[in-house]
């Protein structure tokens, strides 16, 4: 397979990092990249359907008339391409190299790794032991507090203290709420209303793409219609996604023993995996990683993913210890396992790295 180019993150331009700064009455003239009817409007929705890439819906734009109908194109997520990055990077307006969380599963220290979505350790819960507030210390959404609409489910959990700390949350059981708060929020003069919805890609990490992912965007489209409908004359609903997916199925890949003899533990998820080495090997693991592994994945050391701009800027001392020494990203559709994570073996869509499928991300706009 030859090896192809990565989607490298536009920080500052076409990233989902830029759209919460755009929104909030920006300085200037309207970026290029945000849909006309979204500038400055007097009431705006920013709906975040988790795990739509743009590729995906390309592909069935047939199934989605809305979301075919609305103004925009792509624009890119951020990487490592996972959502507890992409929401931290959506919520605060910056990227991974400035908020922290730079994956799904960090170093935390003394060879722990915290699930970031379930805000725990091998030795459980983690929010006394890592205080969200703490992890990440950049106010969403500009510190302006705005109502956000998500999970029920979600809103007490150590992630949303850590991207969401300080908003006004409204929680929902099932997804038709969504647009009725919407509709009362609206009514109520909230300029800025923020809304999640992670349906996409529930289906997709259980089933893959197929008849139940096409009758979920079918769903998914019709939420986006009800909450068109819920908005006020003048109000513009804006649609984005924190990234793709790609069907992996049981395309898992173990890491070569030749590379696992220097490496103490793993983090990160399956598609951008990072390997924390033995002092003093980086660049041996790095080659090594390289030789076994260059058909399928790119491998970077550290510092080379933070000189091509992946992440968004260097990272701090601090930060820099929440990853490993030596990254291996597949741009195959592969995933390359941690024993540590074994409820990650049955996922059949996947994303995390920079392939085009799951980079890509719809930011669309539209007003009733």
């Amino acid at each position: 397979m030859d090896t192809p180019d990565p989607v490298v993150p536009d920080y500052g331009g076409a990233c989902i990092s830029s759209i919460v700064p755009a929104l909030l009455d920006a300085p200037g003239a309207a970026p290029d990249w945000l849909p006309a009817v979204a500038w400055r409007a007097p009431q705006v929705v920013l709906l975040v359907l988790d795990g739509l890439g743009w590729e995906q819906l390309q592909e069935r734009c047939h199934l989605a008339p809305t979301l075919a109908a609305m103004q925009g194109g792509p624009i890119t997520s951020v990487a490592p391409s996972t959502t507890a990055t992409a929401l931290t990077s959506i919520a605060t307006g910056r990227p991974p190299a400035d908020h922290g969380i730079l994956g799904y599963r960090i170093a935390v220290g003394h060879g722990e790794v915290l699930n970031v979505l379930r805000w725990s350790t091998g030795a459980g819960d983690a929010r006394q032991t890592v205080p969200p507030g703490d992890f990440q210390r950049l106010p969403p959404f500009a510190g302006i507090r705005p109502p956000v609409i998500t999970k029920a489910h979600f809103v007490s959990t150590g992630f949303t203290l850590a991207h969401l700390g300080g908003v006004r949350i409204v929680g929902w059981r099932v997804p038709s709420t969504i647009a009725v708060e919407v509709a009362r929020l609206l009514r109520d003069d909230e300029p800025f209303v923020y809304a999640y919805y992670d349906g996409i890609d529930s289906i997709a990490h259980s089933h893959g793409f197929g008849p139940h992912y096409d009758a979920e965007l079918v769903a998914v489209d019709r939420l986006v219609s009800d909450v068109l409908d819920a908005l006020p004359p003048g109000a513009t609903l804006v649609v984005t996604a924190d990234h793709g997916q790609v069907q992996v199925g049981n395309a898992l890949v173990t890491v070569d023993e030749a590379v696992s003899a220097d490496v103490e533990m793993l983090s990160g998820e399956a598609r951008f995996r990072w390997l924390h080495v033995r002092p003093g090997t980086t660049e041996q693991v790095a080659a090594r990683a390289l030789d076994a592994h260059g058909h399928v994945a790119w491998v970077h050391t550290r510092d080379e993913v933070a000189d091509l701009g992946w992440l968004g800027g260097p990272l701090a001392p601090d930060l820099a210890e929440r990853v490993g020494d030596v990254a291996i990203v597949a741009f195959a559709p592969v995933a390359f396992v941690d024993p540590a994570d074994s409820g990650q073996t049955a996922l059949v869509c996947r994303h995390g790295s920079l392939t085009s499928a799951e980079a890509l991300v719809p930011l669309l706009a539209a007003r009733p």
